[in-house]
Protein backbone atom coordinates (compact mmCIF):
# COMPACT_ATOMS: atom_id res chain seq x y z
CA UNK A 1 0.00 0.00 0.00
CA UNK A 2 1.76 3.38 -1.11
CA UNK A 3 2.04 5.92 1.25
CA UNK A 4 0.09 9.24 1.57
CA UNK A 5 2.05 12.44 1.34
CA UNK A 6 0.98 15.16 2.82
CA UNK A 7 -0.21 18.12 0.41
CA UNK A 8 0.04 20.72 2.80
CA UNK A 9 2.25 22.02 5.90
CA UNK A 10 0.55 23.95 8.29
CA UNK A 11 2.30 26.16 10.74
CA UNK A 12 2.46 24.83 13.98
CA UNK A 13 0.19 26.88 16.26
CA UNK A 14 -2.38 26.14 13.18
CA UNK A 15 -2.13 22.11 14.38
CA UNK A 16 -2.23 23.18 18.07
CA UNK A 17 -4.91 25.37 17.65
CA UNK A 18 -7.08 22.61 15.95
CA UNK A 19 -6.30 20.33 18.38
CA UNK A 20 -6.93 22.60 21.18
CA UNK A 21 -10.33 23.45 19.99
CA UNK A 22 -11.00 19.64 19.59
CA UNK A 23 -9.97 18.91 22.81
CA UNK A 24 -12.20 21.97 23.95
CA UNK A 25 -14.98 21.21 22.21
CA UNK A 26 -15.61 17.83 22.89
CA UNK A 27 -15.05 18.67 27.21
CA UNK A 28 -17.93 21.09 26.69
CA UNK A 29 -19.94 18.34 25.16
CA UNK A 30 -19.45 15.81 27.15
CA UNK A 31 -19.60 17.66 30.98
CA UNK A 32 -21.71 20.68 29.83
CA UNK A 33 -23.94 19.99 27.11
CA UNK A 34 -24.21 16.48 27.09
CA UNK A 35 -24.83 15.95 23.54
CA UNK A 36 -24.12 13.37 20.94
CA UNK A 37 -20.50 13.84 19.01
CA UNK A 38 -21.74 14.38 15.43
CA UNK A 39 -22.51 17.98 15.47
CA UNK A 40 -19.91 18.74 17.95
CA UNK A 41 -17.11 17.02 15.76
CA UNK A 42 -18.92 18.42 12.42
CA UNK A 43 -17.91 21.92 14.11
CA UNK A 44 -14.69 20.65 14.83
CA UNK A 45 -14.16 19.87 10.89
CA UNK A 46 -15.45 23.47 10.00
CA UNK A 47 -12.99 25.19 12.52
CA UNK A 48 -9.30 23.15 11.72
CA UNK A 49 -10.31 23.74 7.59
CA UNK A 50 -11.24 27.40 8.33
CA UNK A 51 -7.79 27.54 10.47
CA UNK A 52 -6.03 25.74 7.12
CA UNK A 53 -7.60 28.06 4.24
CA UNK A 54 -7.37 31.69 6.35
CA UNK A 55 -2.91 29.92 6.43
CA UNK A 56 -2.62 29.21 2.83
CA UNK A 57 -4.01 26.18 2.21
CA UNK A 58 -6.19 25.81 -0.97
CA UNK A 59 -9.38 24.40 -0.93
CA UNK A 60 -8.64 21.92 -3.55
CA UNK A 61 -6.47 20.73 -1.27
CA UNK A 62 -9.08 20.37 1.58
CA UNK A 63 -11.30 18.20 -0.77
CA UNK A 64 -8.54 15.84 -2.05
CA UNK A 65 -7.86 14.86 1.93
CA UNK A 66 -11.58 14.59 2.32
CA UNK A 67 -11.80 11.81 -0.29
CA UNK A 68 -8.45 10.47 0.77
CA UNK A 69 -10.64 10.03 4.45
CA UNK A 70 -14.06 9.23 2.34
CA UNK A 71 -11.98 6.49 0.25
CA UNK A 72 -10.96 4.69 3.63
CA UNK A 73 -14.02 4.26 5.24
CA UNK A 74 -16.04 3.01 2.31
CA UNK A 75 -14.66 -0.67 2.52
CA UNK A 76 -15.53 0.15 6.53
CA UNK A 77 -18.70 1.33 6.11
CA UNK A 78 -19.84 -1.96 3.85
CA UNK A 79 -18.68 -3.97 6.22
CA UNK A 80 -20.99 -2.35 9.08
CA UNK A 81 -24.01 -2.28 7.34
CA UNK A 82 -23.66 -6.18 6.22
CA UNK A 83 -22.89 -6.65 9.96
CA UNK A 84 -25.89 -5.38 10.90
CA UNK A 85 -27.85 -7.06 8.69
CA UNK A 86 -25.85 -10.48 9.79
CA UNK A 87 -26.77 -9.39 13.22
CA UNK A 88 -30.56 -9.64 12.30
CA UNK A 89 -30.30 -12.74 10.58
CA UNK A 90 -27.86 -14.51 13.54
CA UNK A 91 -30.60 -13.66 15.69
CA UNK A 92 -33.72 -14.95 13.67
CA UNK A 93 -31.68 -18.09 12.91
CA UNK A 94 -31.23 -19.00 16.90
CA UNK A 95 -27.13 -18.81 16.32
CA UNK A 96 -26.93 -15.82 18.96
CA UNK A 97 -29.47 -17.40 21.22
CA UNK A 98 -27.93 -20.59 21.27
CA UNK A 99 -24.35 -18.78 22.15
CA UNK A 100 -26.08 -16.66 24.90
CA UNK A 101 -27.80 -20.11 25.71
CA UNK A 102 -25.43 -22.39 26.53
CA UNK A 103 -22.92 -19.47 27.98
CA UNK A 104 -25.31 -19.18 30.91
CA UNK A 105 -25.11 -22.99 31.43
CA UNK A 106 -21.88 -22.68 32.10
CA UNK A 107 -22.46 -20.51 35.27
CA UNK A 108 -20.98 -22.47 37.91
CA UNK A 109 -21.40 -21.25 42.02
CA UNK A 110 -17.77 -22.15 42.81
CA UNK A 111 -16.43 -20.54 40.07
CA UNK A 112 -18.87 -17.80 39.30
CA UNK A 113 -16.83 -14.80 38.39
CA UNK A 114 -14.76 -17.26 36.21
CA UNK A 115 -17.76 -18.23 34.56
CA UNK A 116 -19.71 -14.93 34.63
CA UNK A 117 -16.42 -13.79 32.71
CA UNK A 118 -16.56 -16.77 29.77
CA UNK A 119 -20.58 -16.22 29.46
CA UNK A 120 -19.68 -12.41 28.39
CA UNK A 121 -16.83 -13.48 26.09
CA UNK A 122 -19.19 -15.87 24.02
CA UNK A 123 -21.80 -13.43 24.17
CA UNK A 124 -19.81 -10.21 22.85
CA UNK A 125 -18.31 -12.46 20.43
CA UNK A 126 -21.97 -13.62 19.32
CA UNK A 127 -23.23 -10.32 19.41
CA UNK A 128 -20.45 -7.88 18.38
CA UNK A 129 -21.35 -5.44 20.96
CA UNK A 130 -19.88 -5.56 24.58
CA UNK A 131 -22.32 -2.73 25.21
CA UNK A 132 -25.36 -4.90 24.38
CA UNK A 133 -23.31 -7.60 26.66
CA UNK A 134 -23.18 -5.64 29.67
CA UNK A 135 -26.85 -4.25 29.30
CA UNK A 136 -28.31 -7.87 28.95
CA UNK A 137 -26.49 -11.06 30.39
CA UNK A 138 -24.60 -8.78 32.26
CA UNK A 139 -27.22 -7.56 34.74
CA UNK A 140 -28.55 -11.13 35.04
CA UNK A 141 -24.91 -11.83 36.21
CA UNK A 142 -25.10 -8.91 38.56
CA UNK A 143 -28.27 -10.74 40.21
CA UNK A 144 -26.68 -14.15 40.51
CA UNK A 145 -23.63 -12.67 42.22
CA UNK A 146 -25.89 -10.95 44.52
CA UNK A 147 -27.21 -13.80 45.64
CA UNK A 148 -24.50 -15.83 46.08
CA UNK A 149 -22.92 -12.83 48.56
CA UNK A 150 -20.11 -11.71 45.89
CA UNK A 151 -19.00 -7.81 45.99
CA UNK A 152 -20.69 -6.07 43.07
CA UNK A 153 -17.78 -4.44 41.70
CA UNK A 154 -15.85 -7.86 41.61
CA UNK A 155 -18.83 -9.04 39.44
CA UNK A 156 -18.84 -6.12 37.24
CA UNK A 157 -15.20 -6.17 36.84
CA UNK A 158 -15.63 -10.23 35.46
CA UNK A 159 -18.78 -9.03 33.23
CA UNK A 160 -16.50 -5.88 31.70
CA UNK A 161 -13.42 -8.43 31.03
CA UNK A 162 -15.71 -10.51 29.01
CA UNK A 163 -17.30 -8.30 26.93
CA UNK A 164 -14.43 -5.99 26.06
CA UNK A 165 -12.12 -9.34 25.06
CA UNK A 166 -15.60 -10.48 23.19
CA UNK A 167 -16.25 -7.56 21.92
CA UNK A 168 -12.23 -6.94 20.47
CA UNK A 169 -12.38 -10.77 18.74
CA UNK A 170 -15.51 -10.24 17.39
CA UNK A 171 -15.64 -9.62 13.24
CA UNK A 172 -18.68 -8.07 13.91
CA UNK A 173 -17.73 -5.38 16.53
CA UNK A 174 -17.65 -1.98 14.79
CA UNK A 175 -14.64 -0.71 17.19
CA UNK A 176 -12.91 -4.60 15.67
CA UNK A 177 -13.84 -3.28 12.00
CA UNK A 178 -12.65 0.99 12.36
CA UNK A 179 -9.30 -0.46 14.20
CA UNK A 180 -7.65 -2.16 11.49
CA UNK A 181 -9.72 0.76 8.78
CA UNK A 182 -7.83 3.13 9.88
CA UNK A 183 -4.46 1.40 10.12
CA UNK A 184 -5.35 -0.18 6.66
CA UNK A 185 -5.38 -3.69 8.03
CA UNK A 186 -7.06 -6.51 6.58
CA UNK A 187 -9.53 -7.54 9.44
CA UNK A 188 -8.67 -11.16 9.83
CA UNK A 189 -5.32 -10.60 9.87
CA UNK A 190 -5.68 -8.04 12.82
CA UNK A 191 -7.62 -10.71 14.58
CA UNK A 192 -5.10 -12.95 14.44
CA UNK A 193 -2.85 -10.32 15.60
CA UNK A 194 -5.05 -9.39 18.44
CA UNK A 195 -4.44 -13.14 19.91
CA UNK A 196 -1.20 -12.21 21.00
CA UNK A 197 -2.01 -9.81 23.32
CA UNK A 198 -5.88 -10.16 24.47
CA UNK A 199 -5.14 -13.93 24.75
CA UNK A 200 -2.69 -13.81 27.36
CA UNK A 201 -4.68 -11.43 29.04
CA UNK A 202 -7.81 -12.77 29.17
CA UNK A 203 -6.08 -16.08 30.42
CA UNK A 204 -4.47 -14.22 32.60
CA UNK A 205 -7.67 -12.35 33.94
CA UNK A 206 -9.39 -15.86 34.15
CA UNK A 207 -6.93 -16.77 36.73
CA UNK A 208 -7.21 -13.86 38.47
CA UNK A 209 -11.30 -14.28 38.37
CA UNK A 210 -10.88 -18.15 39.81
CA UNK A 211 -8.66 -16.84 42.63
CA UNK A 212 -10.82 -14.76 43.79
CA UNK A 213 -14.01 -16.72 42.76
CA UNK A 214 -12.65 -19.26 45.16
CA UNK A 215 -14.00 -17.23 48.76
CA UNK A 216 -17.48 -16.53 47.68
CA UNK A 217 -18.61 -19.35 46.34
CA UNK A 218 -22.12 -20.54 47.46
CA UNK A 219 -25.59 -21.53 45.89
CA UNK A 220 -26.66 -19.68 42.95
CA UNK A 221 -30.40 -18.22 43.40
CA UNK A 222 -30.82 -17.05 39.84
CA UNK A 223 -34.46 -17.13 38.64
CA UNK A 224 -33.53 -14.08 36.35
CA UNK A 225 -31.20 -16.56 34.48
CA UNK A 226 -33.30 -19.50 34.92
CA UNK A 227 -36.39 -17.24 32.77
CA UNK A 228 -34.04 -15.97 29.94
CA UNK A 229 -32.93 -19.66 29.27
CA UNK A 230 -36.75 -20.74 29.57
CA UNK A 231 -37.95 -17.88 27.07
CA UNK A 232 -34.72 -18.82 24.96
CA UNK A 233 -35.34 -22.27 24.95
CA UNK A 234 -39.03 -21.77 23.81
CA UNK A 235 -38.52 -19.25 21.51
CA UNK A 236 -36.57 -20.84 19.05
CA UNK A 237 -35.17 -24.58 17.84
CA UNK A 238 -31.17 -25.29 18.72
CA UNK A 239 -29.31 -27.88 17.92
CA UNK A 240 -26.10 -28.07 15.65
CA UNK A 241 -27.47 -26.52 12.52
CA UNK A 242 -27.55 -23.55 14.63
CA UNK A 243 -23.93 -23.07 14.80
CA UNK A 244 -23.13 -23.30 10.87
CA UNK A 245 -23.00 -19.84 10.27
CA UNK A 246 -20.15 -19.22 13.23
CA UNK A 247 -18.49 -22.45 11.42
CA UNK A 248 -18.36 -20.98 8.27
CA UNK A 249 -16.98 -17.16 9.82
CA UNK A 250 -14.23 -18.68 11.32
CA UNK A 251 -13.65 -21.75 8.04
CA UNK A 252 -13.59 -18.85 6.05
CA UNK A 253 -11.60 -17.23 8.06
CA UNK A 254 -8.98 -19.72 8.53
CA UNK A 255 -9.35 -19.66 4.59
CA UNK A 256 -8.23 -16.16 3.81
CA UNK A 257 -10.93 -15.35 2.78
CA UNK A 258 -12.19 -11.13 2.84
CA UNK A 259 -13.92 -10.08 5.53
CA UNK A 260 -17.31 -8.70 3.23
CA UNK A 261 -17.90 -12.15 1.69
CA UNK A 262 -17.04 -14.06 4.68
CA UNK A 263 -19.82 -11.71 6.52
CA UNK A 264 -22.17 -11.68 3.64
CA UNK A 265 -22.22 -15.10 3.57
CA UNK A 266 -22.97 -16.34 6.94
CA UNK A 267 -25.49 -13.80 7.03
CA UNK A 268 -27.06 -15.57 4.06
CA UNK A 269 -26.68 -18.64 5.27
CA UNK A 270 -28.23 -17.69 8.85
CA UNK A 271 -30.89 -16.26 6.88
CA UNK A 272 -31.84 -19.34 5.58
CA UNK A 273 -31.65 -21.88 8.45
CA UNK A 274 -34.54 -18.61 9.75
CA UNK A 275 -36.37 -19.60 7.27
CA UNK A 276 -36.19 -23.64 6.97
CA UNK A 277 -35.56 -24.38 10.45
CA UNK A 278 -36.92 -21.22 12.52
CA UNK A 279 -40.33 -21.13 10.06
CA UNK A 280 -39.05 -17.37 9.40
CA UNK A 281 -41.02 -15.80 5.97
CA UNK A 282 -38.86 -14.73 3.49
CA UNK A 283 -39.98 -11.27 3.79
CA UNK A 284 -39.94 -11.11 7.23
CA UNK A 285 -36.25 -12.24 7.58
CA UNK A 286 -35.57 -9.77 4.74
CA UNK A 287 -37.07 -7.31 7.21
CA UNK A 288 -34.96 -8.21 9.65
CA UNK A 289 -32.07 -7.72 8.27
CA UNK A 290 -32.91 -4.17 7.40
CA UNK A 291 -34.38 -3.19 10.45
CA UNK A 292 -33.63 -5.53 13.19
CA UNK A 293 -35.16 -8.21 15.13
CA UNK A 294 -37.89 -7.11 17.62
CA UNK A 295 -38.69 -9.29 19.92
CA UNK A 296 -41.49 -9.18 22.14
CA UNK A 297 -42.14 -11.57 25.27
CA UNK A 298 -42.93 -9.00 28.03
CA UNK A 299 -40.34 -10.03 29.39
CA UNK A 300 -37.92 -7.00 29.84
CA UNK A 301 -34.49 -8.59 29.59
CA UNK A 302 -35.05 -10.64 27.27
CA UNK A 303 -36.56 -8.69 24.91
CA UNK A 304 -33.71 -5.84 25.49
CA UNK A 305 -31.32 -9.02 24.90
CA UNK A 306 -32.78 -10.15 21.36
CA UNK A 307 -34.32 -6.66 19.94
CA UNK A 308 -30.96 -5.69 17.86
CA UNK A 309 -29.15 -5.92 14.80
CA UNK A 310 -29.98 -4.70 11.43
CA UNK A 311 -28.71 -2.33 8.65
CA UNK A 312 -30.36 0.76 10.50
CA UNK A 313 -29.02 0.05 13.71
CA UNK A 314 -25.33 0.59 11.82
CA UNK A 315 -26.79 4.59 11.52
CA UNK A 316 -25.46 5.84 14.42
CA UNK A 317 -21.88 4.35 14.38
CA UNK A 318 -21.47 4.37 10.29
CA UNK A 319 -22.44 8.14 10.73
CA UNK A 320 -19.74 9.40 12.82
CA UNK A 321 -17.41 7.58 11.37
CA UNK A 322 -18.37 9.42 8.14
CA UNK A 323 -17.12 13.06 10.21
CA UNK A 324 -14.36 11.77 12.66
CA UNK A 325 -12.77 10.31 8.96
CA UNK A 326 -12.88 13.19 6.91
CA UNK A 327 -11.26 15.15 10.30
CA UNK A 328 -8.70 12.29 10.27
CA UNK A 329 -8.07 12.55 6.36
CA UNK A 330 -7.95 16.22 6.51
CA UNK A 331 -5.70 16.61 9.28
CA UNK A 332 -3.64 13.45 7.84
CA UNK A 333 -3.24 15.05 4.21
CA UNK A 334 -2.75 18.81 5.28
CA UNK A 335 -0.08 18.32 7.48
CA UNK A 336 -1.46 18.40 10.76
CA UNK A 337 -0.57 14.91 11.90
CA UNK A 338 2.93 15.62 10.66
CA UNK A 339 3.74 18.58 12.42
CA UNK A 340 2.22 17.41 15.33
CA UNK A 341 3.95 14.04 15.46
CA UNK A 342 7.40 15.93 15.20
CA UNK A 343 6.51 16.69 18.46
CA UNK A 344 6.57 13.44 19.98
CA UNK A 345 9.01 11.86 17.66
CA UNK A 346 11.38 11.75 20.30
CA UNK A 347 9.29 9.17 22.45
CA UNK A 348 9.14 6.30 19.62
CA UNK A 349 12.55 5.90 18.80
CA UNK A 350 12.28 2.18 19.06
CA UNK A 351 9.33 -0.25 18.45
CA UNK A 352 8.90 -0.64 22.94
CA UNK A 353 8.48 2.98 22.69
CA UNK A 354 6.53 3.60 19.69
CA UNK A 355 3.91 0.83 21.49
CA UNK A 356 4.50 2.64 24.74
CA UNK A 357 3.26 5.92 22.67
CA UNK A 358 0.28 4.31 21.21
CA UNK A 359 -1.45 3.15 24.19
CA UNK A 360 -0.98 6.61 26.40
CA UNK A 361 -2.14 8.26 23.31
CA UNK A 362 -5.03 6.14 22.84
CA UNK A 363 -5.49 6.24 27.48
CA UNK A 364 -5.23 9.91 26.88
CA UNK A 365 -7.88 10.73 23.69
CA UNK A 366 -10.06 8.10 25.60
CA UNK A 367 -9.90 10.44 29.00
CA UNK A 368 -10.90 13.94 26.53
CA UNK A 369 -12.91 12.91 23.14
CA UNK A 370 -15.38 10.31 25.76
CA UNK A 371 -15.35 7.68 22.56
CA UNK A 372 -13.28 5.01 21.73
CA UNK A 373 -14.18 5.30 17.85
CA UNK A 374 -12.95 9.09 17.56
CA UNK A 375 -9.88 7.49 19.93
CA UNK A 376 -9.13 4.63 17.19
CA UNK A 377 -9.20 7.20 13.97
CA UNK A 378 -7.52 10.46 15.70
CA UNK A 379 -4.70 7.99 17.53
CA UNK A 380 -4.21 5.93 14.55
CA UNK A 381 -3.74 9.09 12.19
CA UNK A 382 -1.42 10.18 14.47
CA UNK A 383 0.59 7.47 14.83
CA UNK A 384 0.45 6.33 11.23
CA UNK A 385 3.13 7.24 9.57
CA UNK A 386 5.59 6.15 12.66
CA UNK A 387 4.86 2.26 12.61
CA UNK A 388 5.04 2.81 8.18
CA UNK A 389 8.55 4.43 9.04
CA UNK A 390 9.32 1.29 10.83
CA UNK A 391 8.15 -1.01 8.03
CA UNK A 392 5.53 -2.78 11.00
CA UNK A 393 3.14 -4.52 9.41
CA UNK A 394 -0.62 -2.62 9.57
CA UNK A 395 -1.88 -4.56 11.84
CA UNK A 396 0.53 -4.16 14.69
CA UNK A 397 -0.90 -0.99 14.64
CA UNK A 398 -4.59 -1.72 14.59
CA UNK A 399 -3.89 -4.19 17.36
CA UNK A 400 -2.20 -1.93 19.88
CA UNK A 401 -5.07 0.72 18.82
CA UNK A 402 -7.71 -2.13 19.85
CA UNK A 403 -5.29 -3.24 22.92
CA UNK A 404 -5.15 0.27 24.29
CA UNK A 405 -8.28 2.90 23.00
CA UNK A 406 -11.11 0.05 22.72
CA UNK A 407 -10.09 -2.37 26.33
CA UNK A 408 -9.90 1.27 28.57
CA UNK A 409 -13.02 2.96 26.85
CA UNK A 410 -15.14 0.91 30.18
CA UNK A 411 -12.44 2.16 32.77
CA UNK A 412 -13.46 6.05 32.13
CA UNK A 413 -16.68 6.82 34.17
CA UNK A 414 -17.31 9.61 31.92
CA UNK A 415 -16.11 7.70 28.26
CA UNK A 416 -19.58 6.78 26.57
CA UNK A 417 -19.07 3.04 27.22
CA UNK A 418 -17.65 3.81 30.37
CA UNK A 419 -20.83 5.48 31.55
CA UNK A 420 -23.09 3.12 29.45
CA UNK A 421 -21.92 0.14 31.50
CA UNK A 422 -21.99 1.84 34.98
CA UNK A 423 -25.06 2.72 34.61
CA UNK A 424 -26.54 -0.46 33.54
CA UNK A 425 -24.63 -2.98 35.77
CA UNK A 426 -25.37 -0.07 38.73
CA UNK A 427 -21.49 0.10 39.45
CA UNK A 428 -19.63 2.75 38.78
CA UNK A 429 -16.48 2.39 36.49
CA UNK A 430 -14.13 3.46 38.99
CA UNK A 431 -15.47 1.23 41.44
CA UNK A 432 -15.01 -1.94 39.08
CA UNK A 433 -11.85 -0.62 37.71
CA UNK A 434 -9.45 -2.75 39.99
CA UNK A 435 -11.07 -5.71 39.09
CA UNK A 436 -11.76 -5.42 34.87
CA UNK A 437 -8.42 -7.20 35.09
CA UNK A 438 -8.57 -7.82 31.38
CA UNK A 439 -9.06 -4.26 30.60
CA UNK A 440 -5.91 -2.90 32.42
CA UNK A 441 -3.73 -6.54 32.07
CA UNK A 442 -3.95 -6.25 27.68
CA UNK A 443 -2.39 -2.74 27.71
CA UNK A 444 0.55 -3.83 29.94
CA UNK A 445 0.62 -7.25 27.51
CA UNK A 446 0.87 -4.97 24.96
CA UNK A 447 3.63 -2.46 26.03
CA UNK A 448 5.75 -5.78 27.41
CA UNK A 449 5.81 -7.56 23.67
CA UNK A 450 6.67 -4.28 22.21
CA UNK A 451 10.03 -3.56 24.80
CA UNK A 452 10.52 -7.41 24.15
CA UNK A 453 10.33 -7.03 20.46
CA UNK A 454 7.71 -10.05 20.46
CA UNK A 455 5.47 -10.26 17.72
CA UNK A 456 6.03 -7.14 16.02
CA UNK A 457 6.18 -8.16 12.69
CA UNK A 458 8.02 -6.15 9.56
CA UNK A 459 6.67 -6.36 5.97
CA UNK A 460 7.50 -9.93 4.60
CA UNK A 461 8.20 -11.71 8.16
CA UNK A 462 5.28 -13.18 7.93
CA UNK A 463 2.20 -13.50 5.40
CA UNK A 464 -0.36 -10.46 5.72
CA UNK A 465 -3.00 -9.70 3.15
CA UNK A 466 -1.97 -5.81 3.45
CA UNK A 467 0.93 -3.80 4.03
CA UNK A 468 2.62 -0.59 4.14
CA UNK A 469 5.10 -1.44 1.02
CA UNK A 470 5.25 -4.23 -1.23
CA UNK A 471 6.90 -7.14 0.11
CA UNK A 472 8.60 -8.02 -2.90
CA UNK A 473 10.73 -4.73 -2.08
CA UNK A 474 11.09 -5.94 1.78
CA UNK A 475 12.70 -9.31 1.18
CA UNK A 476 15.01 -7.88 -1.40
CA UNK A 477 16.33 -5.51 0.99
CA UNK A 478 16.62 -8.44 3.85
CA UNK A 479 18.41 -10.22 1.63
CA UNK A 480 20.79 -7.44 0.90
Amino acid sequence: MEEAKTLFRPKLWVALASMAFLIAAMCCAIFLTGQQLHITMMTCLGVTILLLVLTGCPYKTIEEAILHGGKLLIPTLVILYCIGALMGSWIASGTVPMVIYWGLKLISPKIFLTTACIACVLTSMATGSSWSTAGTVGVALMGVGMGLGVNPAWTAGAVVSGAAFGDKMSPMSDTTNVAPAVAEADLFDHIKAMCYTGGPAIVLALIGFTVMGFSTSGSVNNATVDQILSSLDTMFKMNFIELIPIILVLFLAFKRFPAFPTLLISGLVAAAIAVLHQGASISSIMSIMEGGFVCETGFYDIDKLLSRGGMFAMNYTASLSVIVMVFGGVIEKCGILDVLLERIKGLTKTVGTLVLTTVLVEIALNLVTASQYMTLILGGKLLMPVYREKDLLPQCLSRTLEDSGTVTSPLIPWNLCGAFIGAALGVNAFAYLPFALFCWLCPMVAVLWGFMGKFQWKTGEIPSKRTYRPVDEAVVSQKQ
